[in-house]
């Protein structure tokens, strides 16, 4: 029997859309880090990540050119200065790493688990299986070079508790509950996370020279501060300590390693993953300062993210992800 070919289902052809597109980015990223790598235990990494990444690119240009959907333009060797000097020394790189495996867990997990298709499910798995190896990876470097903070500890629970009280979650008389171990998940990776796009806008803002993005970044790097000020002090008063990483500091360079458009396309990108684990973390806490925070927090990034849209359609920078037909439209059309 002659097999039957399968449309693209939009969950598959959304998913393959944006993956292509935060690849491509990726790829910039990487070769840029790469060009200027000196540190010969990261380099490898490095390439290993770029070869994936370039290869998962030709996979979804292959299926896109068998179903006859255009590729998208995505992000290039125009995007990226290679003869701009470094900008981030090499254990950003490595961060930069770790970073982005986490990400990407997250991304794919929820496209994976969208997708039915058996070439498209089979891409997917193996995209999730490498951002796995490559945090392992990562984490192990790290852990090696001693630039990775451990979330804090608690001790073992010694019995199985319930709980019994509306007060777990509502504010008590005279104070609140301690932190649990899943509150405390989500408010270490939400410091780390923003300790890392500090430093990011850190470098930023000393090679952008238009205004409008410089501002930008500058609001990017005080709503991530914001963050890591209330956990901070959230933290002290848990008796738990602040969450105070390695200093990993920016060059002094003044030349753009990355195009405008790249600059702010990967903001973009950086929002929305934020959204999805500030979410996650909002369903999740169980305590009402938290989550008054955290709601409070995806407004301010959601109002943030909006400024970055406007930018990227003024400017002609976003291309438009595949979508379903106006019927109404052409309903009308024919009509006429």
């Amino acid at each position: 029997m002659e097999e039957q070919h399968i449309r693209l289902s939009s969950p598959e052809i959304g998913g393959l859309w944006s993956t292509y597109m935060q690849d491509s980015m990726t790829v910039c990223l990487l070769k840029y880090f790469l060009h200027h790598m000196q540190d010969n235990d990261i380099k490898p990494l490095l390439k290993k990540a770029l070869n994936q990444t370039c290869f998962q690119l030709k996979q979804i240009e292959e299926i896109f050119l068998k179903e006859k959907i255009p590729i998208p333009d995505g992000f290039s060797d125009k995007d990226i200065n290679l003869s701009a000097p470094p900008l981030f020394y090499d254990l950003f790189a490595l961060t930069l790493l770790y970073s982005m495996s986490r990400m990407n867990m997250v991304n794919l997990s929820f496209i994976t688990a969208n997708v039915a298709r058996e070439d498209v499910r089979i891409f997917f798995t193996n995209a999730l299986k490498f951002s796995a190896e490559q945090y392992s990876e990562a984490t192990s470097l790290m852990l090696e070079k001693g630039i990775y903070d451990r979330p804090p500890m608690i001790p073992y629970p010694s019995n199985v508790e319930y709980i019994e009280k509306q007060t777990y979650i509502f504010k008590s008389f005279g104070g609140k509950r301690p932190l649990n171990a899943i509150e405390l998940t989500d408010i270490f990776f939400n410091v780390e996370r923003n300790y890392f796009a500090v430093i990011l806008c850190t470098g930023l803002l000393q090679v952008v020279k238009d205004k409008e993005i410089t501002e930008y970044i500058k609001d990017g790097k005080q709503i991530s501060e914001k963050q890591i000020k209330f956990i901070n002090d959230l933290l002290m008063k848990e008796d738990l300590l602040g969450t105070v990483p390695l200093t990993m500091e920016v060059t002094k360079s003044t030349v753009s390693p990355f195009s405008d458009k790249f600059i702010v396309a990967l903001f973009h990108s950086l929002n929305s993953i934020d959204i999805t684990l500030i979410g996650h973390a909002l369903s999740l806490s169980l305590r009402t300062d938290l989550a008054t925070f955290y709601s409070k927090m995806i407004a301010e990034i959601l109002l943030y993210a909006e400024r970055g849209f406007t930018i990227m359609v003024n400017r002609k920078w976003l291309e438009q992800p595949p979508q379903s037909i106006d019927r109404q439209k052409l309903q009308q059309g024919h009509s006429n």
